[in-house]
């Protein structure tokens, strides 16, 4: 590996200008080159950022590609992750890592038979307020975790999203959009996930679109709308969780931690900052604690400079396939666990991620 791993991303979509702007803000990677299948987005992000501009084959063949950042639509995420091994390549991939178990297995396989790392988003957990919120339980702040929640509810993106119908699709959903960022924060926090106890629904078949491109638009929706259930961890610990698009106001923290000597507030799991607030018997009420780690702004594409790292160090990275497997696992828990309405065993079962060491300079990932 050279001085700095150097990157091509596939697909240029709105997410690809977060990686692109923060690319350069970490020392082990160097993005040279993007692609996709529309050139002309291509071209357009190439000359912003002044990087080459490729075909996806082109960017997949380069001799000079290390590592490939798969910002493609889920729909495509398993193909391109396959194709990018196959070359050669290592790979982080956006969430989430496949839309079915079978073919993230594939990936997972495939990247132990090559040699090769795997990494997903969401890298959000890399940030200061989950990674301050790590150090809380793992300093034993609030004792033996013993209970928690984590809710993720609104009413669902129709009313202004320019293109909502893929959002009702297989692959979709509040689970499956919005749920990665709830199941890795809570994996690693706490550790993998043992069984699964769930119930979904989806009350509405058919949503009107709001926005101004498909004014009125009837969408069909193939997908669970609310999910509710119980997750229970390897170290003893149950959290309750509800992802749903069927909630027009609600008053709930994004995750709660309950320990045996107090509990935690932590920050919504899509950002990377705080606040990060604690109870402990005896005070009045919560703590804002101060952030203990850096990263507190946008800092995705921080999984990917982490594999750099990793590789270089000969270490396991943090936001890893194994962990996107699980958590691919977890999602497609809940509609299982609610149709054979049984509690749902997971058969994964990953490594809870390394935390961050507190003193890192920016840029710099250990």
């Amino acid at each position: 590996m050279s001085a700095k791993m150097k990157i091509g991303i596939i697909g240029c979509g709105n997410i690809s200008k977060a990686y692109l702007s923060n690319g350069p803000s970490f020392n082990d990677i160097e993005i040279v080159a993007c692609a996709d299948i529309n050139m002309d987005a291509a071209k357009a992000k190439a000359e912003e950022f002044k990087i080459k501009v490729m075909t996806v084959d082109e960017l997949l063949k380069s001799p000079e590609i290390e590592l490939v950042v798969n910002l493609t639509i889920p729909a495509a995420h398993a193909e391109i992750n396959l194709r990018a091994l196959n070359a050669g390549k290592h790979v982080h991939c956006e969430k989430p890592l496949a839309i079915t178990l079978a073919d993230g297995k594939k990936i997972i396989d495939l990247a132990k038979k090559k040699k090769l790392r795997v990494g997903c988003a969401p890298d959000t957990f890399l940030g200061a307020g989950l990674q301050t919120s790590r150090k809380i339980i793992d300093d034993g702040w609030i004792g033996k975790p013993l209970a928690g929640t984590a809710f993720m509810m609104g009413r669902g993106p129709e009313a202004w999203h320019p293109n909502p119908f893929f959002f009702y699709q297989t692959g979709a959903g509040p689970m499956f959009d919005l749920g990665p960022y709830y199941m890795t924060a809570l994996v690693h926090l706490l550790g993998p996930v043992k069984t699964v106890s769930a119930c979904t629904q989806a009350s509405f078949p058919v949503r009107i679109a709001g926005c101004k491109e498909h004014f009125g638009a009837k969408i069909k929706v193939e997908v669970p709308t609310h999910c509710s259930g119980t997750l229970e961890f390897w170290n003893g610990a149950m959290i309750t969780v509800v992802m749903s698009w069927e909630c027009w106001k609600h008053a709930h923290s994004p995750i709660e931690i309950y320990g045996s000597e107090g509990s935690m507030m932590v920050p919504d799991p899509n950002g990377f900052g705080g606040p990060v607030k604690v109870y402990r018997p005896g005070n009045e009420n919560w703590s804002e604690t101060v952030l203990t780690h850096k990263y507190a702004k946008n800092s995705r594409i921080i999984g990917a400079a982490d594999i750099a790292a990793a590789v270089k160090k000969g270490r396991p990275h943090r936001a890893s396939g194994e962990l996107a497997y699980h958590v691919l696992e977890i999602m497609h828990a809940f509609e299982l666990s609610s149709k054979s309405r049984k509690h749902y065993v997971l058969k994964s079962k990953c490594d809870q991620p390394a935390p961050l060491p507190t003193d890192l300079m920016e840029g710099m990932l250990d």
